[in-house]
């Protein structure tokens, strides 16, 4: 496979994942799939995150994710261990 394939393909698996965080918290079901309210959503974050407040909204923001990532990986058990 030669590297621009290997790389659009990391590419194409990192904005599949991104899309799926957006699912995963039911930002999809709540706008119903309206794309201008995602991204201005989005836009609205990057906008905070750029403000004075920035690095407040970003630790606050990461614990609550994190905290989301924990509770879903405890309530999927693996079974191809």
């Amino acid at each position: 496979m030669r590297a621009w394939q290997v790389e659009r393909r990391k590419r194409t698996r990192h904005l599949i994942e991104l899309g799926g965080l957006v699912v995963k918290a039911g930002v999809v079901g709540l706008t119903g799939d309206d794309r201008a309210i995602i991204l201005g959503a989005l836009l609205w974050m990057a906008d905070r995150l750029k403000s004075n407040q920035g690095e407040q909204a970003r630790v606050l923001w990461a614990a609550r994710g994190k905290q989301a990532f924990d509770m879903d990986s405890a309530t999927h058990v693996r079974t191809d261990r």
